[in-house]
Formats: C-alpha cells, structure tokens, sequence
C-alpha cells in the first residue's frame, strides 16, 4: 500500500454495501463448499469410497481410534464454531447473521495454511448448552476454533471445554489478538531498549482480548504489578467491587490511579482493546519516553497513528487496521498456531505454544525480507524498525516459522500425542503444502496499493466495465480512466447505480486535447505501412483500443486493460498498432491454472499458432520469466503428444529441437521434453524417467501449438473445474492485458492490477 510520508497512512481499499453482498451471492452463494480428495470416476471408485470398501478403515478405527487421523479428513479439521454474540464490532447480531464471518474464517483458514474446517452457528446464548453442543463433536474435528462469542461467557465456555475435550479449543477473539500484538510489543521493546521485567503496561478493554493479552505478557515475564487493566469504570485496582468479575479480580493491582489518564502517565506501554478515542493527546503526552501504543480497537482505533505522531515524535504505533503499518491482524497467527498444532496431533494449545508462537512471529519481522514479499511494497524492501515490527500477512515464511515453533512447544510440554522426528522434514512438508504462486494475486494487489497507478479501462461505457474501474479504486489500486463519451458513462454508471467516486476519470477520445499528439505518433509509426494521417487521426478518435494504447505509450497512462466488448485477436491488432513488443522478448500468452491447489503456468495460450523449434525456445524463455515475475522458481516442461521419443512421430520433433536450441542458449531455469502432460505434473509418473533434468512436477507448460493450449486450459476450465487467470500478455513495452469477451468485473479487477503490476515485466 502506498503510504504518505507525513502521516505513514497507506491508501485504505474501500468496499461497498452492493459489491460485498455481490461477492457473496455470485455463483455458489456463500464462501465453501466440499470438494472430494479422492477420484469418483468408476464403479471402483464408489466400492472403495463406500460400501463395502469404507468397512475396512471403519474396523480399523474401531481397533485403534488414532487411526482416524490416518483414514479420515479429522487430522485436517478444524470446527469453527460461535453464537453471533460478538460479531466484529457489530456486537449481538445472533447465530445467523454471524456465518459470513465463520465462513470467512474458515477460508483464511485453508487460505494460508491448508486447513479444512467448517463453520457451525450455534443458536443458543446459554453457555451449558454450548458446552454440551460442542464437547460431542470431538470425534469429528482435530481442533475447535471459537469465535465471535462475546466476555465472560467465552471464558466459562472454552475452559470446560477443553477440559472435556482431548483435541485443541482455542478463542481466537482473546488469544490470537494477544499472540500477535504480543510479537510486536516484543519487537518494540526491543527498539526501544526496554527490559520485559520493569516496562509499565496499561491494558484498556477488560473484555475477552483485554484479558488474554495481560495473561499471556505476564507468563512471557511481564512483572504482574506493571501491569494496570482498565475497564469502562476506570482502572482495576486491589479492593474495588463495582463491575468486577472472576477474570477481573485476577488482574487487579495496589495503585493509587483510579482513571485511564492517571494510569498511563509515565507508562511505557497502553494496549487499547476498546473503543475509538479512548486515549486522548494529552494522555500520549503523559508517557515515558519513546512510548509504545497499540490502539487496537476496530474499525476505529483509540487513537489514529496521525495523533500520535502530531504530539509525539519518538512514539511507536501499532493498530488493527490495514491502512496503517504494523497491523495487529489475527490472520498471522490461527491458521499457524491450528497447523503446527494438528500435525503434532496436540491435546491442547498451552501457554507454551502460544509463546512460542508470538516469539516465531517477532523474529520473522527482523529477517531479511525476501523478494517476493518486497515486491509487495513495491520495489521498497520493508525492514525491521518502528514501521515495521509485525510480519505481513503474505509472508510465505510464515508457514513454516509459526507451525514449527509451535508444534516444538507442544511437543516440549508433552501434549503432543505425535511427536516429529525429522523437523527438517517436517519444514518440507510444509514447503510442500504451499501453492507455488501462493497469494500472487494478494502481493500484486498490495504492490499496486502501495505504488498506485493510472490504468486506462478502455470501454469504459461499459456496466461491468464501470463497476471494475469502482472496485479498482476502492481497492485503493490507483486511478482509474474510463475511455468513453462522458454522457453515455454517466448514464451507465447512473442506471446501474453505480457512484463515480474521486479516483476515476472519464477520457473522451474525440474531445481529448491530446489527439493531434497520439495522431502524430501513430501516423510516424504506420505511414510506410500504407496509412494517412487522417487513417491514423480517425483511429484515435474512433477506437478506444487505440486512443488508450496511445495514452500509456505516451506516459499518459500506466497500464491499459481491454477485451469486454472485442475478441482477443481483435483487441490485440489494435494494441499492436500503437505499443512494440520490448526489445529483446517475445510476445506470448501466458494463463495461470490454478486446480486443486496447484498453480501451473501455461504458454503460448494467445499469440504463436504453429510455432517453430526456435519459436517454442523462445516462448519458454519468456514464460520462465513471467513465471519469476511472479514470485515462483520455474521448471519448465515442453510438452507433446510422446514422451522422450515414444511413440515416435513427425510433430514432436520440433519439442525435441527446441530442448537443443535451449541447451545451446544455456538458460538459468530448469527445463525438458519432449513429453506428455501426465509425466510432467505428476511426479510418480516422472520416476520412471530418472534422467529427467526437473527436480518436481513442472510449473510452466509450454505447448507445441496454440491450439493445444488454448483447448486444454478451457477444457480444464469447464470440466476440471480449475480457475484460469489470462491470458496474460507478456513481452509488450508497454503493460496492456486483455481480457475474454464478456469478462466479469472481478476479472478485469485482476487484469487491471497485472497490468498495473507490469506481469510482462
């Protein structure tokens, strides 16, 4: 996200009431869905799924119940389970209304760290109940999640629970809060030289994660009299009765202070798990030297980063918000803490896992960054300091850094039912569990926000069109310009509903003050090719294509996306009447397929219809950078009907020249052919080949013809049910993407922030 010096505020995506409920409702209403792991093709199949073949892992199970970690989807499984008292900050909205949240929880959880779960709403307030609802799922999940269920219920509810159950119960609303600022709060005293024993704390919110917070600082080595709670009533001290409680009275000190305001004076540290404005100036004032302030109430914190920095210079700030560096997000650390726990197969997750957890997260932030996460901040590498003390939440590493931390801890403190014996291994299996090209599309769209750009969305009169070019800026993405005649665009955007907000502009190519200069250049271009300047003038005025091109080639424009309204090779012409392919490269079509958790890149899937030996090396060259471009080491396969001269025939020969041409090149990636589309992805099949030069199942497939791809990725698309993104055009000058004919808005979202990404490179 682009941040503002003067304030370090980022540009914050805004989202709309009708695109969130779009986006649940498109397609399949809702988030999930189940999708079966094994094949149902035959007969067979369905015998060994089911009857009689499920008997045998049924009598297994019966036998030995750990079994079931083995034979079932329980080793995988979380529950996450609540009763829409607390949802957000929405407060008591009931069971009901609170799945889009747990359905969404259950995404981020198979998201970041390859958890199934499902979300259960539970329609009752009464905490036995609950009790008794959940204590007898345990046969069912390897881990129970609860969210959402609001103070002091939520502490009756996951003490008896995990009391009565043998797998791990977690309230990610008290301890995933407390895990993370806990990282950061360990990473800022460390930037400002404070020792963990004689820092003064003050924690504002004596609610759920109030609470989890003071408890988990102190068993880290927090001194118990340094610390102060506050609650609405002002301060918890040794002696008061009003409003207090079991959990209170735990936390409370001797100390003359009665208010917030006394409390924090002199203090080193304010935790706000609270309301907005709750810490004032003058109370940021009253602190020690270089304080330390987490404002963590959401969506508006107690006080903004802004604030503090207008009275306090030498202050480090953390919030819960994305549009501010070092955001307290709760994504860092449950799906994390649930993978490292469930693959040690933990009874519980103790204090020691939690610790462990939150100190895994504060080293990573004083790593070196790598470059796929650089590129995130574009171009910009964050490094450890007071803007950055809290990891990001697409930060690869963060897969293996917390689950090992966490399944040592469990396995250190005995609760670990299996223990892991090769922990190198184990990093590598986890390795293993990521997406190669994991997030790609989150990185991109945080590198356009912190690096905004002016994209040309060329039909712009367009209602699906209008509608990306809206999300584009409320993504905080950058600026949008819609190519069309004013009137007919407003009209569109007035009819759908649609509010054109500051950030997008309308470009009218026959009014444009720019005409005679993108009509000059286009004519100095085209006029040995048999075109007058009034051929190239009526082009610029008449064809958005053009008239769009011509703005990024100019520098008007930063990136041009187009396609709704035009077939792809239509589109293209007209793009290439303007925009030269780079020095050097080639122009190729590249799609990503993504399926089953795999990521493959294919080419050409747009431009080269029969390509020659030299064709096919060159395409692989340029599909291995792309596929660097986007954040993955590429192992390229060429691909045929035959596999390393069998069966022989006249049409792999070509792959089988282009292996040679690249041998000759020497090129820095991994590469060979000829063979066939099983052997290069699945790697059982590869064994049987022990010369082949790929260490892995290939991730960049290039074909033998354009037909072949562009068949095979719609094939895979409509019957695989594999999601493909492109194709991207790569190689160009200048950064165009074109999408299908009829493209959804979301696609043209996607394309948009590639194209302002540069994926050609």
């Amino acid at each position: 996200m682009a941040t503002d010096n003067t304030t370090g505020r980022r540009n914050r995506p805004t989202i709309t009431d009708q695109e969130a409920l779009a986006f649940h409702q498109v397609g399949k209403p809702g988030k999930l869905e189940i999708v079966p792991t094994k094949p149902m093709a035959t007969q067979r199949d369905l015998s060994l799924a089911y009857s009689p073949g499920v008997a045998v892992p049924v009598l297994a199970i019966a036998e030995d119940p750990a079994r079931a970690f083995d034979y079932t989807t329980r080793g995988n499984m979380v529950a996450v389970i609540t009763n829409g008292t607390a949802i957000l900050g929405l407060g008591n909205l009931g069971a009901l209304a609170s799945k889009p949240v747990m359905e969404g929880k259950a995404v981020l959880f198979k998201r970041f760290a390859d958890v199934d779960s499902i979300d259960l709403e539970l329609d009752t307030e009464d905490p036995d109940k609950i009790i008794e609802a959940v204590r007898y799922l345990g046969p069912s999940f390897g881990g129970i999640n609860l969210e959402d269920i609001k103070a002091p219920e939520c502490f009756i509810i996951e003490q008896r629970l995990q009391e009565l159950m043998d797998i791990p119960v977690f309230h990610d609303d008290q301890h995933g809060t407390a895990i993370i600022a806990a990282a950061g709060l360990i990473n800022a005293m460390d930037l400002t030289g404070r020792d963990i024993k004689t820092t003064r704390l003050v924690v504002n919110g004596a609610g759920a994660a109030g609470i989890a917070c003071v408890e988990l600082l102190k068993a880290m080595g927090f001194t118990p009299e340094n610390v102060i709670l506050c609650d609405t009533k002002g301060t918890i001290w040794r002696g008061r009765t009003e409003g207090m409680n079991q959990w209170k009275s735990g936390h409370a000190v001797t100390t003359d202070a009665r208010t917030l305001a006394e409390a924090v004076k002199g203090a080193d540290v304010f935790f706000g798990l609270s309301v907005k404005g709750a810490l004032t100036p003058e109370m940021v004032m009253s602190m020690a030297p270089k304080p330390i302030i987490f404002a963590m109430a959401n969506p508006d914190p107690e006080i903004t980063p802004e604030e503090v920095h207008a009275v306090r210079s030498d202050a480090i700030v953390a919030t819960g918000r994305s549009d501010y560096p070092n955001q307290v997000n709760n994504v860092l650390g449950f799906p994390f803490l649930f993978r490292g726990a469930l693959d040690v197969r933990a009874t519980q997750i103790n204090m020691e896992m939690k610790i462990a957890a939150a100190n895994a997260l504060a080293a990573l932030a004083r790593e070196d960054v790598p470059d796929d996460v650089a590129a995130a901040y574009g171009g910009g590498r964050p490094k450890y300091g007071p803007e950055y003390i809290i990891p990001v939440p697409f930060d690869p590493r963060l897969m293996i850094a917390v689950p090992t931390a966490v399944a040592q801890a469990a396995m250190e403190t005995g609760v670990a039912r299996r223990p892991i014996v090769d922990m190198a291994g184990y990093k590598a299996q986890l390795t293993a569990r990521l997406n190669p090209v994991a997030g790609v599309l989150a990185r991109i769209f945080e590198r356009a926000r912190r690096t905004p750009r002016r994209v040309v969305f060329a039909e712009g009169e367009e209602e699906q069109v209008i509608r990306a070019a809206q999300s584009f800026v409320n993504q905080g993405l950058g600026t949008a310009i819609l190519v069309g005649r004013e009137d007919r665009v407003r009209a569109t955007a007035q009819a759908a509903g649609i509010e054109l907000k500051d950030g997008i502009e309308i470009a009218n190519a026959r009014l444009s003050t720019r005409n005679a200069d993108y009509a000059s250049q286009l004519y100095e271009r085209l006029q040995r090719e048999g075109y007058l300047y009034r051929d190239c003038q009526r082009m610029v005025n008449q064809d958005r294509n053009v008239f769009g091109a011509a703005m990024v080639e100019a520098g008007d424009a930063d990136g041009m996306v187009t396609g709704v309204t035009r077939n792809y090779s239509s589109a293209l012409e007209e793009v290439r009447r303007v925009i030269d392919v780079k020095p050097g490269h080639r122009l190729i079509g590249v799609s990503i397929v993504l399926s089953r958790g795999r990521t493959v890149l294919v080419a050409d899937t747009a431009i080269t219809e029969m390509p020659s030996a030299a064709d096919l090396a060159e395409i692989a060259i340029e599909a291995a950078h792309a596929a660097r471009r986007l954040g993955t080491e590429p192992r390229v396969a060429l691909l045929a009907f035959s596999t390393f001269g069998q069966p022989k025939g006249e049409r792999s020969e070509k792959v089988i020249e282009a292996v040679k041409i690249l041998d000759q090149r020497r090129v820095d990636f991994e590469y060979d052919g000829e063979m066939s589309a099983d052997v290069a992805l699945n790697p059982e099949l590869m064994q049987a080949y022990p010369f082949c030069r790929l260490t892995g199942p290939a991730n960049v497939l290039v074909m033998p013809a354009f037909h072949s791809a562009s068949i095979s990725t719609k094939m895979m698309q409509e019957l695989g049910g594999a999601t493909v993104i492109g194709p991207l055009l790569v190689g160009l000058d200048k950064p165009v993407q074109i999408v299908p004919l009829g493209a959804r808005d979301s696609d043209l979202v996607n394309m948009a922030a590639l194209a302002a990404y540069n994926i050609g490179g």
